[in-house]
């Protein structure tokens, strides 16, 4: 009794087979008829707000039948879509004048700071090393002392040298007045030739005697000047490998210390073989092509300097040829080993036509640029261009100086397509050519002021009614 009364439709359904229930058109039945009457009312209720929405969302939409191209050009910019509307709207770009003047070639490659010269100094004796005369990292001059070896075991045996050269030229002379005295003699007929004959070949043998003793002392001498170690060039100074107090010899491993010279400096890079003629043209004229050495980032200047030397041949490997530079490098900013751009400048072409890199596109056509025409239209133009020197473009043929391209804004434009400059008008004015600049700069590469603003509110408005 109790679950019936809880649950009466269960009690009602349950009747017998082939027999009604209780009012056979009873609550289920009623129920199903209101279920299936929702459904089609929500069906119906889809229908009209789609086709609200489409008819609001197509460009012939609108209140009157399509408030016209004003009505389709506010859609388009709120919405940020392109649409029949879209491609009638002027778009916002930025644009600058070709210009005329002269342009470098310039040819760029990568290339590594090479001393001329870098030293390894070595003691050429033996000895204990006394003193060491240099700061690691100092800047030394050619002669500079470096370093001390004990001298006193050569000047020991300098003297014992100098000594035995007195003695051997005392003898010589000796030797001599006695060969005068036999030649008296031989010519009076005295003395047997024989005895001159020896005695001449011992004053020759006195005459070696004495030389090497001069020898030994010029070499002793020789090794007390090399008991005091010298910069052989000038430069700086690496780490000291050797501390005083250590017996060195000349079979060092590393050297007392290295100097590299720094001024001045070299870099040496490649370029292609196929810009040989170009800069073979320029050496053979006699002229001293400059170079320009930047950073990694090819972006801030070290030093300038100039074309030094060619290699003899090129590396058939690599197809380039390497090219050495010379730089005074006073400021020092030009460190061995050191990777850098150089930047040769082979010629410079006068009166050329310069546009900025960024005016210049590829397209199936090749290369081209958006000329602006008086009727604030763009045109697709053909060009070719010459050498290019990072931010701006020499064109070879295709475009006059004074003629207007544009630089920015350009991926929405095709032939024929309207265009505003924001930069010519303006902050602040009224009017539907400002609003449609405004709202169109959503597609440009960038955003200015309040029309990034507006492009940014209308690309957040698109989202939340997508």
């Amino acid at each position: 009794m109790d679950e019936q009364q809880q649950h009466p439709e269960t009690s009602r359904t349950q009747a017998p087979a082939g027999q009604p229930s209780a009012g056979g058109t009873g609550p289920m039945h009623s129920g199903g008829k209101r279920h299936r009457g929702r459904t089609v009312g929500l069906i119906v209720a889809a229908l009209v707000v789609a086709g609200i929405v489409v008819w609001r969302w197509h460009p012939w939409g609108g209140p009157a039948g399509g408030a016209g191209v004003g009505a389709q050009s506010e859609r388009g910019g709120r919405h940020g879509r392109g649409g029949a509307g879209f491609g009638n709207q002027p778009q916002p770009v930025h644009v600058a004048t070709a210009t005329q003047g002269d342009m470098p070639v310039v040819l760029t490659a990568l290339g590594t700071v090479t001393p001329l010269a870098t030293v390894t100094v070595q003691t050429q004796l033996s000895g204990t090393l006394q003193t060491v005369a240099f700061q690691e990292g100092q800047m030394v001059k050619k002669g500079d002392l470096l370093a001390q070896i004990d001298p006193r075991p050569y000047q020991i045996s300098l003297e014992n040298a100098e000594g035995a050269l007195a003695r051997d030229q005392a003898l010589l002379q000796t030797a001599r007045l006695d060969l005068k005295r036999y030649q008296t003699l031989l010519a009076q007929d005295s003395i047997a030739s024989q005895q001159v004959d020896t005695q001449a070949s011992l004053v020759q043998q006195y005459i070696g005697t004495v030389k090497s003793d001069q020898a030994n002392i010029d070499t002793y001498k020789l090794d007390l000047i090399y008991a005091r170690i010298t910069a052989p060039v000038s430069g700086r100074v690496g780490l000291r490998q050797v501390d005083p107090g250590n017996y060195v010899t000349p079979s060092l491993a590393n050297g007392i210390v290295v100097i590299t010279q720094l001024q001045p400096i070299s870099v040496i890079f490649t370029v292609s073989e196929d810009s040989l003629p170009q800069i073979m043209k320029q050496v053979q004229a006699g002229q001293k092509l400059s170079v320009t050495a930047y950073d990694r980032s090819n972006t801030t200047s070290l030093a300038g300097g100039a074309l030094e030397t060619l290699d003899n041949q090129i590396d058939t490997t690599t197809g380039t040829l390497k090219l050495r530079a010379m730089f005074n490098n006073d400021d020092n900013l030009l460190f061995p080993n050191q990777f850098v751009n150089a930047r040769l400048l082979v010629n410079t072409i006068h009166d050329a036509v310069i546009v900025p890199t960024s005016a210049v596109l590829n397209g199936s056509m090749g290369q081209f640029v958006y000329v602006v025409q008086d009727d604030s239209t763009v045109t697709v133009r053909p060009v070719r261009i010459g050498p290019v020197d990072g931010e701006r473009t020499s064109i070879a043929s295709g475009l006059q100086a004074g003629e207007r391209v544009v630089i920015d804004g350009s991926d929405r434009l095709k032939e024929g397509a309207k265009i505003t400059i924001p930069a010519d008008r303006p902050r602040g004015a009224s009017g539907a050519a400002g609003a449609s600049g405004a709202h169109g700069w959503r597609g440009a590469s960038g955003a200015w002021g309040a029309s990034g603003a507006h492009g940014h509110h209308h690309r957040h408005a698109a989202q939340a009614s997508e």
